[in-house]
This record gives C-alpha cells, sequence and structure tokens, in this order.
C-alpha cells in the first residue's frame, strides 16, 4: 500500500530516461562531431562542392536532394534539406527549399532559385546527396515536383522545432511525388509534421505509413525508411532494407557500408 502513491512516476521517469537516451547523440556530434561553431552567418561559406554536374555537361534531365547539417549548434539536432532539378537540356537548376528568415521580410518561406551548382555548402556544412533521379521520365517528376511546390500549405509559417520547416517542406513534396522515393535521415527534424494536423500519412518515401502527432510523437513503417520511432522530434529506428541503424543527432548507421 506504501508504494501506490508513487506508482504515477514511472511513466515521467521512463520518459525522462528514453529522452535523455536519445540525446546522447545529438550531445555526442556536439562535443566530438565537425560542427563550425565559431563562424559567423555572414562569413560562413555557401560554395559548391563540385558533386553535382554542370548543366552543359548533362543533357539528361536530373533530379536530386541534399541535406546538410544546420547552421551552428542545431546542426547537432538536425539537418536542412533542398531539392534541386534540372530539366533535359536546360542550362541551370532550379533549387526548391524553405528558408524561415523570410518571414522577417514578409515573403513566402517557399524558395524558388536559379543556380548553375545546386550542391553548395551551407554555411560551411558540406550537403550529402540523399536521393537522385536522372533521364527518361524525370521531366515528368520535376512537373510534379513543382505542382507540389506550389501546394505546400504552409508558406507563411516556420517554426525550427517541431515544424513546419526546410524538412517539413521536403517531406510533403516528397510525398507528393512517391516515385521519387526519397528516404529522410532521422536526422531531418520537421519532417514528421504532418499537413493541415493529419494523424495518418504517408511516409515520405511513399513506401509505407505513419502515425505523427504534430511531429512530436509517432510511429512509421516503410520499406525504405524501416522502422522509425518519434520522440519530441527525436527520431530512432533501424532500417532493415539496408541494414542500418537510425540513429537521433547521428544520422544513419550502415551495418555493411555501400561500396
Amino acid at each position: 500500500m506504501g508504494k501506490r502513491p508513487f506508482r504515477w512516476i514511472r511513466w515521467p521517469v521512463r520518459m525522462l530516461t528514453l529522452v535523455g537516451v536519445l540525446l546522447l547523440g545529438p550531445l555526442s556530434v556536439l562535443w566530438f562531431g565537425d560542427l563550425d561553431l565559431e563562424t559567423h552567418w555572414s562569413e560562413a561559406s555557401m560554395d559548391s562542392v563540385g558533386q553535382a554536374p554542370a548543366p552543359e555537361e548533362e543533357p539528361a534531365a536530373l533530379l536530386q536532394v541534399y541535406g546538410a547539417r544546420a547552421y551552428n549548434w542545431r546542426g547537432a539536432f538536425g539537418i536542412h534539406t533542398w531539392i534541386a532539378a534540372k530539366r533535359a537540356d536546360a542550362d541551370h537548376y532550379k533549387v526548391y527549399q524553405v528558408i524561415g528568415w523570410n518571414l522577417r521580410r514578409g515573403r513566402s518561406t517557399v524558395t524558388v532559385s536559379r543556380t548553375q551548382a545546386p550542391d553548395f555548402t551551407w554555411y560551411n556544412a558540406p550537403p550529402e546527396l540523399l536521393v537522385e533521379r536522372r533521364g527518361a521520365g524525370v521531366d515528368r517528376l520535376i512537373d510534379q515536383i513543382e505542382a507540389a511546390v506550389a501546394d505546400y500549405p504552409y508558406p507563411d509559417r516556420y517554426s525550427v522545432w517541431p515544424g513546419p520547416n526546410s524538412n517539413t517542406f521536403t517531406a510533403y513534396v516528397a510525398r507528393q511525388v512517391p516515385e521519387l522515393g526519397l528516404d529522410l535521415p532521422p536526422t531531418a527534424i520537421g519532417k514528421d509534421y504532418l499537413p493541415d494536423g493529419k494523424l495518418v500519412d504517408a511516409m515520405p518515401s511513399g513506401s509505407g505509413w505513419q502515425v505523427s502527432l504534430l511531429g512530436l510523437f509517432g510511429i512509421g513503417l516503410a520499406w525504405e525508411e524501416g522502422i522509425e520511432l518519434n520522440v519530441l522530434g527525436l527520431a530512432a529506428g533501424v532500417d532493415v532494407n539496408d541494414l542500418a541503424l537510425r540513429l537521433p543527432g547521428l544520422g544513419r548507421f550502415e551495418f555493411v557500408p555501400a561500396g
């Protein structure tokens, strides 16, 4: 009888313990990772890393999605993502992304820009190519992506956590174009912020489904992403398809490295 009054403590303690374990990933990146915590944003590099082909060297249509660590300490927790598209025989790429500080100028968060090099560093953080589609049928996918960009439901809202943010945008577009097959890593915080308050929707890859409460709590199961649990935006799981762990802050850790 004497222990019963304290039973209510168990669940809060378990939740705090779980959050503490999930935070080990971001904290390890903050302490031991290669984050730039010193450079002011105005002096940070946005230069190309030379990964994307120059438009004049690639006549085929090309779609790419990139992700790079967010600026400063935020990079320990998550990445910023963007979509790059080049139509067949085009002399430029178009980059589609959401940038929160546009709201300070009274503009839409959705930014569409022309560039010769979409593989830019994000304030000194090198980009990672998350998916690429090239050649036949890609122009049709670009049409679908442009339609999805135009329909993005949060052009006037932005929140780093739990969303809607740049990863909410990329995930939304990917869900509208499942042929893209985009597997967003667990560090893409905001990808689980479902539009219009939905509780159930497709995973960004389109290969499975997820349940999510405002991007704060949820679970997903898909062929591309595997099984993933989300607690306060910190996602962890197992990717059976690629034999990889999905870890908050750390991203994907493959048991058998590609190549």
